[in-house]
């Protein structure tokens, strides 16, 4: 089925509803189609959710945790946070 850009804002809903029952749905601008709304067969199988699609490919030093020296404070040009009171004084 084709729908205009307008329709297809409009009935969002049934358009997913007719995607997932294997309708192929066509969005049009004017006459052009623009683009096509079909149906996820299965989405991929992650261990600890989006994070673990990057197991294996990305890696960190577990020292990236620790507090910035005072020296990596000013370099990046947080010095004004050397001075502050950890709590605000009270009222």
């Amino acid at each position: 089925m084709a729908y205009t850009g307008h329709q297809a804002k409009t009935h969002f809903s049934r358009l997913l509803k007719e995607a997932e029952s294997g309708v192929e749905v066509i969005v049009m601008r004017g006459s052009k189609p623009v683009t096509k709304i079909v149906p996820i067969d299965e989405l991929p199988k992650t261990k600890r959710g989006l994070a673990g699609i990057f197991e294996g490919v990305m890696t960190y030093d577990d020292k990236v945790f620790d507090p910035m020296t005072e020296e990596e404070l000013v370099e990046c040009g947080l010095a004004y946070t050397l001075d502050a009171p950890l709590v605000p004084p009270a009222k």
